[in-house]
C-alpha cells in the first residue's frame, strides 16, 4: 500500500454482538440504460485503455456479452450469485468498463475550493482521459481535454493558477476559455483555422462542494448547464436527503491522502457496500465507535446509504477524543464516489481504476471551522481514519487474490446485510449490457 499526503494549495481561509440491522428499501423509477452515443467522432471520442475505439470485434463482442450475463439482476437477493470473478479479472471486461461507465455520466473529479478564485485549475485523468477544470477571468467554469490539437501533448500539469495554458512541447497557448490565441511557427500551413483548433471541451457543472465532469456527446463552449437537471441525472433523489444530513459546502477542507490498492476497483467498492459485515472483523477499533443495531440501509436510483449509530455518550470533557459523534452517515453514489459525515467531519472517497487489478482511492477531508485550528484533534482523527484505510488495503488485496484463483468463480449475497453490494452490481449490469 502506498500513501501519501498532500496539503492542497487552496484559499484559506469505523461489532462485538451482531444484530440484524433495519433495512428500508425507497423504490423510485427504475433506472434506464442510456442509448445515447459514447463519444462523437469530433475529437472527442473516449479511447479504451489499450489505445483502441469502443468498437470491438464480433468475438470481444459475444465474449464480453457472455461475462455480463453471466449476472442474474432479475434474481431476488435471497437467491442471487455474486458477479463471475472475470468482472474483477478480465482486461477485456476491463476495457469495456471504462467505455460503459466511466465515459457516460456524471463524475466527481473535484472540490470548488480548487477553482475558487478565476484562473485557478487543476487537472486529472479518468481510464485515459486527460482533463483540466478551470475558471477563467470573469469567473466562468470551464473544463477541457487536457490535450494540446498540435501534437497531443498535455498542456497543463498539478493545480494552481495561470492566465492561460501554454503547451510545453512547442509552445502553442490557449486561453482559459479553451481558445487558441497563439500558435507558433505554422507559417505556410494551408485551411488552418484557429477557431477550430481550442481545447476540446467537456461538460462540467458543480453540485455543493463538487465539481462534475460528463465525457458525453461532447460540450460547447457557452454552454449553461441547470443544476437542478444535474443534481437529478448525477442523484436522483438522493439529493435532498444528502443535503439534510450536512452533505454541503459549510465545512473547511483540510487534506488529501492517496492510495493505490493492488485490486480491481470494485473490490473497494463492495468491500464499502457490504452493509457493516466486515468491521467487527477486520476494524474492531472503528466497531467500538459504533452501534450496530442501529445500522440501516436505504437505496435509491444511483444512491446507496447507509447510517449507523455513534457510542457517543452525553457530554464530553475537553480531554475527550470523539470523531464520528453520535451518527455515521455513508453515502455511495454510483459508480465510484463515497461521501461520509459524521461528527465534525466529512470525507470523500473516489475510486479511480487503474487496470483490471489496480485502482487508486483518494481521499479528501472536510472539518467544521471551529477546530480547523486544532492540531492535537486533526491529527488523532487522521491516524485513526488512517489506521481503517490500511485494514481495507489490506483486505482489498486479499480480495483481488482470492478472486484470480481457480477455486472461485461466484459467491453469495447475505441477504439482510449485503443490500447495497446487490443494488451496485445491478446499476453495473445495466451498464454494461451490450
Amino acid at each position: 500500500m502506498a500513501a501519501t499526503m498532500v496539503k492542497l494549495a487552496l484559499p484559506h481561509h469505523f461489532f462485538p454482538q451482531i444484530q440484524e440491522p433495519n433495512f428500508r428499501s425507497i423504490t423510485k423509477e427504475p433506472i434506464k440504460p442510456t442509448n445515447r452515443a459514447h463519444l462523437g467522432k469530433n475529437y472527442s471520442h473516449c479511447r479504451s485503455k489499450n489505445g483502441s475505439f469502443s468498437t470491438m470485434s464480433e468475438n470481444k463482442n459475444g465474449k464480453i456479452r457472455r461475462l455480463i450475463e453471466e449476472f442474474k439482476p432479475e434474481i431476488p437477493i435471497e437467491e442471487a450469485f455474486t458477479p463471475p470473478s472475470s468482472w474483477y479479472t478480465d482486461p477485456d471486461f476491463y476495457s469495456h468498463e471504462l467505455d460503459h461507465i466511466f465515459y457516460t455520466g456524471w463524475h466527481p473529479v473535484g472540490y470548488t475550493d480548487q477553482i475558487k478564485e478565476p484562473r485557478d485549475f487543476f487537472t486529472g485523468r479518468l481510464g485515459s482521459i486527460e482533463y483540466v477544470v478551470c475558471r477563467d477571468e470573469e469567473g466562468k467554469l470551464h473544463a477541457f481535454h487536457n490535450v494540446c490539437r498540435h501534437h497531443a501533448s498535455l498542456v497543463a500539469s498539478g493545480t494552481g493558477k495561470s492566465s492561460c495554458f501554454v503547451c510545453p512541447y512547442h509552445g502553442w497557448t490557449y486561453g482559459l476559455d479553451g481558445k487558441l490565441v497563439k500558435a507558433t511557427r505554422i507559417t505556410g500551413i494551408k485551411n488552418f483555422k484557429a477557431n477550430e483548433m481550442g481545447l476540446v471541451p467537456i461538460r462540467v457543472a458543480a453540485w455543493g462542494p463538487f465539481v462534475l465532469v460528463n465525457f458525453e456527446d461532447g460540450a460547447t463552449p457557452n454552454e449553461i448547464l441547470d443544476n437542478k437537471t444535474v443534481s437529478s441525472e448525477w442523484l436522483g433523489s438522493a439529493a435532498e436527503v444528502l443535503s439534510a444530513n450536512g452533505i454541503d459546502s459549510s465545512l473547511d477542507y483540510v487534506c488529501r491522502r492517496v492510495y493505490t490498492l493492488e485490486c480491481n476497483w470494485k473490490v473497494f467498492c463492495d468491500n464499502y457496500l457490504d452493509g457493516g459485515y466486515h468491521v467487527p472483523y477486520a476494524h474492531k477499533g472503528l466497531a467500538s465507535s459504533l452501534k450496530l443495531g442501529s445500522y440501516s440501509t436505504e437505496m435509491y436510483e444511483k444512491v446507496s446509504i447507509q447510517s449507523c449509530g455513534g457510542n457517543k455518550t452525553g457530554d464530553h470533557s475537553e480531554e475527550e477524543f470523539d470523531r464520528l459523534g453520535s451518527k455515521a452517515f455513508y453515502a455511495f453514489v454510483y459508480p465510484n464516489f463515497m461521501i461520509n459525515r459524521y461528527g465534525p467531519w466529512m470525507d470523500t472517497n473516489l475510486v479511480l481504476p487503474l487496470g483490471p487489478k489496480k485502482c487508486q482511492v483518494i481521499f479528501d477531508y472536510f472539518l467544521d471551522a471551529s477546530l480547523t485550528d486544532n492540531v492535537a484533534f486533526i491529527g488523532k482523527c487522521l491516524e485513526d481514519s488512517e489506521r481503517v484505510q490500511v485494514e481495507d488495503t489490506f483486505l482489498c488485496k486479499s480480495v483481488q487474490e482470492g478472486l484470480e484463483s481457480p477455486a472461485y468463480n461466484m459467491g453469495r449475497y447475505s441477504p439482510n446485510v449485503e443490500m447495497a453490494m446487490h443494488h451496485f452490481h445491478c446499476l453495473l449490469h445495466r451498464n454494461l449490457t451490450i
